[in-house]
């Protein structure tokens, strides 16, 4: 059963971190060199219906793998076993992820024009680096630390 989880959570993250990869380096390039939105609008509006979904399939299966392999969920963020420590890394990173959420929906998106672009620009490359980031230490629950 593990293995079907794992299978659905990597296709999310495929998903979820693909689009935001192009997103930052093709999409937004373009937006910012030429201060036109319309292209980066069209893909975000795009994006949304399949990156929206794969990053909930990304949270249900990495909270079903978690429980799996951890069940205590207080040792999650205990940081005292490689496992607690990629769980709980994996658990800040989807925090943070959502604060950028929140701040780019509720304060960048309803303001954006082409003075503004600059700062939606900041939100995205900040979700890329953590939709990066979420590989990387995804990585580490099979390849360890060393």
């Amino acid at each position: 059963m593990l293995n079907y989880i794992l299978i659905a959570h990597l296709l999310g993250a495929t998903i979820w971190t693909g689009g935001h990869l192009i997103l930052s380096l093709v999409i937004l390039p373009k937006a910012l060199s030429t201060r036109n939105l319309d292209g980066l609008l069209q893909f975000e509006q795009q994006f949304e219906k399949v990156g929206m979904p794969a990053l909930a399939v990304q949270v249900l299966t990495g909270l079903w793998m978690a429980h799996i392999l951890l069940p205590d969920v207080s040792a999650w963020f205990a940081f005292d076993s490689d496992l607690s420590i990629l769980i709980g890394l994996k658990l800040l990173l989807l925090l943070a992820t959502i604060i950028v959420a929140i701040h780019a929906r509720f304060l960048v998106i309803p303001t954006l024009s082409p003075s503004t672009l600059n700062a939606f620009s900041v939100n995205i490359i900040l979700v890329t680096l953590l939709s990066v980031s979420f590989v990387v230490v995804g990585t580490l629950f099979r390849t360890g630390f060393s």
